[in-house]
């Protein structure tokens, strides 16, 4: 190959690799596999190392490059890099709207419309281009002075090192364009943008981290700025970064924000395809509502949408107040973390009379949600975190839903905050507190226990239970204030009647309960023993009884070492079962339920349980033929497992209306998705 020849074969190369980076990254298509382009690119470096005259700035080869540097340089942004002020609520975006109309005249007011972008918890930076190559790329700094991190930036696939020339324009992309404009800026552009890691890209990293022993990073964000400021390139590379550009600074004639997005798109920028057009707030709060909603699915944090006024002439006569712009807000989605104060720690008694301490909080709100409570678990957790009745803390709510004591703040205490002691007796009737050898749980230890009973009554009517739809905790309580029931074989025998002197309970709603009660006498084996009760007996152990089992009489009859050899029990939960059925008082209770009519169903064929033997599955959205609780019984009894969660270890993914996150997951996970309808035939 002549020195000619090898000049043309790299523009060539150089142009092909950058129009698949550019279907790629803007378009999100892709023409040739990884592997093909990953031959062009090698065959470029080869001829480039060979030719070495011939290598410029615009090389895709100049990505990963360079010595480290000494120091970052100084850059003066040509317009100063603004931050958002924020809005939490939709009430502070009216307000912001009505503060900004002040501003203007009526007809200004009228043609207001809005732009929505995501707002991505990243980095901003800001990129220059000279005749239509990549000339420096700069952090925000203090908003007017940045540092020079260009030889970083270069190593980010999403950034063109080249922009799209003009050439290469379609018929309907030359129309966003002021084409005079365009001519008369020769190839120089002002664009900024957010930098991120994504959520995959953060995991592979920590994953590297645990393997060498090192400590593991707290957040993308802080791993995007880290991986930026490094003076070596060449680690950056390694984090696989990502970009969206969402600003044009340069002047081609765009007279909305929107437009700004196309000419960004055009020129060859990854713009994020969520972002939308919104006529009025309305449709911004609808907008907002669907990202917190959906947020969990994209691969990338974002923590609240930017609202930016559409019109680029009515968003510069608004202008600058301190270093925000009044024409943009930043509606932040509700925290996930907030601090509060303990007001007091109270112990909460469960059925099996486990004591929990629970915190009482002043009320805040966290992701949406006023909380007022959050479980301390037990006294080794408060000892763990060393929380004190007065303390500030840090509380958030776990996979947004449990809220939870994240960290306590001793730095704000007063000397007035008071040390929480786990009582000696029970708070509800007062015997002795005790602890089983191997276990952390405090318990009360009378099993007649009003507190005890209580909670006992909720879960024995629960939904993996006897689930008696109506029956809720507050209609439990008024008839154990009415001594109406005494246990929970007594409300087998309740009729309408004593349904009716309950205070505003009328006889309609009285005959539905009764009709609920009694369609619920006939239970199958599994769901009995679930709802018994039993100390370390949960939804699965209690399938595996029945399964293993076959009838209460063979459970009665079973002894402590046959249990024991039982597959997943081991010596506590065997003794739990034991002794429950050789309690003199539970066999009592027993023949009560009996004697109320209370019948537990044959078992299925012990053929047919086989069937997904060795199958995991999860569940989510809404069937149509069964009820969640009835499709976990089924795979339960034809051999399957029921997961809460996925992973590469789950079979199969059943999709009903409206599926959740979990869908989503499956698909990345290559996770077999099936609709109802091929279940139904696979459990037929």
């Amino acid at each position: 190959m002549t020195r000619f020849e090898a000049k043309k074969r790299i523009e060539k190369l150089k142009n092909l690799i950058n129009h698949h980076r550019y279907l790629y990254h803007v378009l999100d298509r892709q023409e040739i596999s990884d592997a093909a382009l990953d031959s062009l690119k090698k065959e470029l470096f080869d001829l480039e190392r060979k030719y070495p005259e011939f290598i410029t700035l615009d090389s895709p080869s100049q990505r990963v490059g360079g010595k480290p540097l000494e120091k970052f340089e100084k850059i003066r942004h040509p317009r100063p890099m603004l931050s958002f002020n924020d809005a939490f609520s939709e009430n502070d975006v009216k307000d912001w709207l009505e503060r900004i109309g002040k501003l203007l005249n009526e007809e200004e007011k009228k043609k207001i419309d809005f732009f929505c972008e995501l707002k991505i918890d990243g980095l901003a930076i800001e990129l220059t281009y000279k005749n239509g190559i990549l000339k420096t790329g700069s952090t925000r700094g203090d908003g007017i002075i940045g540092e020079d991190v260009t030889q970083n930036l270069k190593t980010i696939e999403a950034i063109p090192l080249k922009l799209r020339a003009p050439h290469h324009f379609l018929k309907e992309e030359r129309k966003i364009f002021n084409l005079t404009r365009l001519e008369k800026s020769g190839g120089g552009l002002v664009v900024r943008g957010e930098l991120f890691l994504s959520k995959k890209g953060f995991e592979r990293l920590n994953k590297e981290r645990q393997k060498k022993g090192l400590p593991l990073y707290a957040n993308p964000r802080n791993v995007a700025a880290g991986s930026i400021r490094q003076l070596d390139p060449k680690i950056t590379a390694k984090r696989h970064l990502d970009f969206f550009a969402y600003d044009l600074i340069t002047d081609f004639g765009q007279e909305t924000h929107k437009q700004e997005h196309e000419i960004l798109k055009t020129f060859g920028f990854k713009i994020n395809p969520h972002n939308k057009y919104c006529k009025d707030l309305a449709e911004v709060f609808e907008f907002h509502k669907l990202w917190q909603k959906e947020r969990a699915k994209l691969d990338y944090e974002i923590d609240g949408i930017v609202v930016i006024v559409n019109s680029n002439k009515i968003f510069e006569k608004l202008g600058i107040v301190g270093k925000t712009p009044r024409g943009s807000i930043a509606f932040k989605f509700a925290l996930k973390q907030a601090t509060t104060k303990v007001e007091d720690i109270k112990i909460q008694i469960g059925r099996t009379g486990a004591l929990t301490p629970v915190a009482y909080l002043k009320s805040v709100k966290v992701s949406g949600v006023i909380i007022s409570r959050a479980t301390l678990h037990n006294e080794d957790e408060i000892k763990k975190l060393g929380v004190k009745i007065g303390d500030t803390v840090i509380v958030g709510r776990a996979g947004d839903v449990i809220p939870d004591i994240i960290k306590v703040l001793p730095e704000l205490r007063t000397g007035k905050e008071r040390v929480f002691h786990m009582p000696k007796k029970c708070p509800a009737c007062g015997t002795k507190v005790g602890k089983i050898e191997g276990e952390v749980i405090s318990r009360c230890e009378n099993p007649k226990c009003f507190a005890q009973q209580k909670k006992y009554f909720y879960h024995f009517f629960s939904k993996g239970a006897f689930d008696i739809i109506g029956l809720g905790p507050k209609i439990v309580d008024r008839l154990i204030e009415k001594a109406l029931i005494s246990d929970s074989a007594d409300l087998f025998e309740l009729k309408e009647g004593d349904l009716i002197l309950l205070e505003r309970f009328a006889e309609k709603s009285a005959q539905n309960l009764i009709k609920a009660i009694q369609s619920r006498k006939k239970i199958t084996l599994a769901r009995f023993i679930y709802a018994l009760g039993i100390r370390n007996v949960g939804e699965k152990t209690a399938f595996d009884l029945a399964k293993s089992f076959q009838s209460l009489n063979d459970l009665k009859k079973t002894s402590l070492e046959d249990f024991e050899r039982m597959r997943d029990v081991g010596p506590v939960v065997a003794k739990s079962i034991y002794e429950w059925f050789h309690q003199k008082r539970n066999v009592k209770f027993l023949e009560k339920l009996k004697r109320a009519g209370v019948r537990i169903e044959e078992p299925k064929n012990k053929v047919k349980e086989q069937k997904l033997r060795g199958l995991t599955f999860i569940l989510t959205g809404g069937l149509e033929t069964l009820t969640r609780g009835e499709a976990k019984e089924r795979i339960m009894e034809f051999g399957g497992e029921v997961a809460g969660s996925i992973s590469k270890a789950t079979d199969y993914a059943v999709i009903g209306l409206e599926p959740g996150s979990k869908y989503e997951k499956a698909k990345k996970l290559g996770v077999k998705v099936i609709k109802e309808k091929e279940f139904l035939k696979m459990i037929k």
